[in-house]
């Protein structure tokens, strides 16, 4: 009623994400970690959306992209800090023996649990990457 087009849009793309989700197969639901899943992989494709189209010159549409990230950002819960994150890696790292870059994939493994939805996986990537090399 508001009419903002935007948000009607970008929220009718989610929900039928979500219903071709649940059509997909028998027994498919949309629990809450299956929508989270949907939200964060909306946003990344918009963000790498909105990169392509600041590349092509055309910023109005790259804002139009940013902005709808931001909008399905709200639906998820609280990003963690890269502090925080770091916390978590490095009691992971030390929990599981990690000594070296070629323990990333043990490490990615057991952090990523922890912190599913929660933080950016690239942010997560980067500071195992630096963590394990430095």
């Amino acid at each position: 009623k508001a009419q903002e087009r935007v948000k009607t849009d970008a929220l009718k793309m989610i929900k039928a994400e979500i219903m071709k989700y649940e059509t997909s197969g028998a027994d498919m639901i949309a629990t809450d970690e299956v929508v989270m899943g949907i939200l964060g992989k909306a946003i990344k494709q918009r963000k790498e959306a909105a990169e392509g189209f600041e590349k092509g010159g055309n910023k109005a549409m790259a804002a139009k992209e940013l902005e709808e990230a931001a909008l399905y950002q709200t639906y998820l819960p609280a990003q963690m800090s890269e502090e925080e994150v770091k916390q978590i890696i490095k009691d992971t790292i030390t929990e599981i023996g990690a000594s070296s870059p070629a323990d990333m994939g043990k490490v990615m493994a057991a952090i990523m649990p922890k912190v599913k939805g929660k933080a950016d996986g690239a942010m997560i990537n980067r500071v195992v990457k630096e963590t394990l090399t430095g």
